[in-house]
Order: C-alpha cells, then sequence, then structure tokens
C-alpha cells in the first residue's frame, strides 16, 4: 500500500504514522554514542526522543524524520518528566529507554572535591534512576519495555586515576543487575552494555579538564607520570573503535528479548574484560599491579 493511503488510513482510524512505530528515549544524545544511537534506531525506522542538557544549539537530529530532540538534564527530575510526556505525546507511547548521559572524573581520589564526586554520582547513578523510575508507569500502560544502561569497560575492572568513575560504574552494574530481577516480573528487560577506549567522544575531553581543575600533590608524581603512559598507550591500542560501532551493540541490546544481561561493545577491552571474569583474583589482581604499579625507570 502506498505511504500516503497508509497514512490517511492511520488517521481516519485515529491513529497517527509515529505510533506505528517503536519509540526510544536516549539520554546525552548531544555528542558520542547518544547522537550515533539517536541516529542508528531512526534508520532502523524507530521514533527517537534524543534528549540532552541544552538541545538549541543542536542541528543534526532534528532534520531526521521521526526524531524529537528535546532538554533532559539527568540532574533535574523535571526536565525528565518534561521530556518523557512531550515525547509520549508525540509518538503515542514507549518501549525503550536508553540510559547514556554520563562523564568520567580523571584524576587522584586524594585531590577531587568532595562536591565533584557527587556530581559523578548524580550523573551516572541517581539520574539513570531517576530515569528509570520516571519511565517505567509507561511500560507498565504499554504491558513491556526495555532499559539499556550505558555502563563501561570500567564498570567491570578498575583503574587508577579514574576510582571516582568505576566506583559510579561499579554502581551502576550492581544496581542493574538486582533491578532486572525485580523488572522481570514486569515484563521489562534490563541490559548492560560495556564500551571502553572509543576516542571519538567529548567525554575524554571533559575527563581532561576536570581533571586540570585539581592539583597533584608532589609525591604523587612519579606514579601519575607512568600511569598516564599507560594510559596513553592503552588509548593507542584502542584506536579503532567507534561510537558508531557501539550504538549498534546498544541497538542490538535494545531488540534482543532474550534474558542476556551484559554486552561487551568494544574489542580493546575484551582482553581485560577476561582477565577479571575468567581467571582467579590473584592472577587478575597481580596482571594489573605489574602493569600500573611498576617502579619508574633510572631517571625518571
Amino acid at each position: 500500500m502506498h505511504p500516503r493511503i497508509t497514512a490517511l488510513l492511520h488517521e481516519s482510524l485515529g491513529l497517527s504514522v509515529w505510533s506505528m512505530k517503536k519509540t526510544v528515549l536516549i539520554t546525552g544524545c548531544s555528542t558520542g554514542f547518544g547522537l550515533a544511537s539517536a541516529k542508528h534506531f531512526a534508520a532502523q525506522g524507530w521514533n527517537v526522543i534524543a534528549t540532552m542538557r541544552t538541545p538549541s544549539p543542536e542541528q543534526e537530529l532534528v532534520a531526521l524524520p521521526g526524531v524529537l530532540v528535546t532538554r533532559l538534564d539527568v540532574q533535574d527530575r523535571t526536565s525528565i518528566d518534561s521530556a518523557l510526556k512531550v515525547g509520549v505525546e508525540r509518538f503515542g507511547g514507549l518501549d525503550a529507554v536508553v540510559n547514556n548521559a554520563g562523564f568520567g572524573l580523571h584524576g587522584l581520589f586524594e585531590s577531587t572535591p568532595r562536591e565533584k564526586i557527587l556530581e559523578q554520582f548524580e550523573v551516572n547513578v541517581f539520574g539513570v534512576m531517576d530515569v528509570i523510575r520516571a519511565a517505567l508507569p509507561y511500560f507498565v500502560q504499554r504491558g513491556e519495555g526495555a532499559i539499556v544502561n550505558v555502563s563501561s569497560g570500567a564498570g567491570v575492572f578498575t583503574l587508577p586515576m579514574i576510582s571516582l568513575y568505576c566506583a559510579s560504574k561499579f554502581a551502576l552494574e550492581g544496581f542493574s543487575e538486582a533491578l532486572s530481577y525485580e523488572l522481570t516480573s514486569q515484563n521489562v528487560r534490563v541490559k548492560l552494555v560495556e564500551p571502553g577506549g572509543v576516542v571519538d567522544t567529548h567525554f575524554v575531553s571533559r575527563s581532561a579538564e576536570e581533571q586540570s581543575q585539581n592539583a597533584v600533590p608532589p609525591r604523587y608524581e612519579a606514579f601519575v607520570r607512568a600511569t598516564n603512559e599507560v594510559f596513553a598507550k592503552l588509548r593507542n591500542d584502542r584506536a579503532g573503535a567507534t561510537s558508531e560501532e557501539v550504538a549498534k551493540v546498544i541497538y542490538e541490546a535494545a531488540t534482543d528479548t532474550s534474558d542476556r544481561l551484559r554486552y561487551v561493545a568494544t574489542e580493546g577491552i575484551k582482553p581485560l574484560v577476561k582477565m577479571r571474569r575468567e581467571t582467579s583474583e590473584d592472577a587478575y589482581l597481580a596482571f594489573m599491579r605489574e602493569r600500573f604499579l611498576a617502579k619508574p625507570s633510572p631517571g625518571q
């Protein structure tokens, strides 16, 4: 049937074209995984409620059919409720939520102000919880739903200089796993996507900006220098991963009706994930300490 005839038929039955498609709300769509995911879901025929803290400068997504760009700041519960309300009114329902918004504190724990630690958890953990709490009534009304929480390799293994980011992602992992048991009883699937080492996002630049605001005590200087060298090598080793690749895994997770919980999204972190999950505690810790606690070479 011709699309225009189909649209007229839907209108005569009191249905919009949008309500015949599945709808996803994605947080943090201004850059990186969120932007790539919004475009990928739209390309697969989904309606997309593409949210971000400051949508006014955004131009790329607003031109796509079936995409609604609206404001959502995960630290502002009023904006969460508003984005969901506007999106559901536009598209007629909600089928999935992708909790992508987040940022990483990079630097020594000792040098990080308490208010920045609180912000790390407000965005990466409590913001996710608030979005899920607000979305659940729509899933109940629908009779089903999917929640995809974007975690990180740093939610599986830990690295120095990002202890607070690791803490927030470990919390997200534990929350999501436990929540999955609860929400299965409500026909709502919970999924975790674990990327790492992707360089075509603003994540690294924001982390560097956060770190630059905190002074390094002189007694840590040798350790920080050696650690930064290891990170530089890790970034070079993983430079092949892209946001588009992660977006495809996010879409896979959102549309997978199996009981699978975790999806490792990038090849570069798989050796560390394997080491953490498939070897003994002693072997894993020895492996990590060899890399991050090596003594500086002479002259350093």
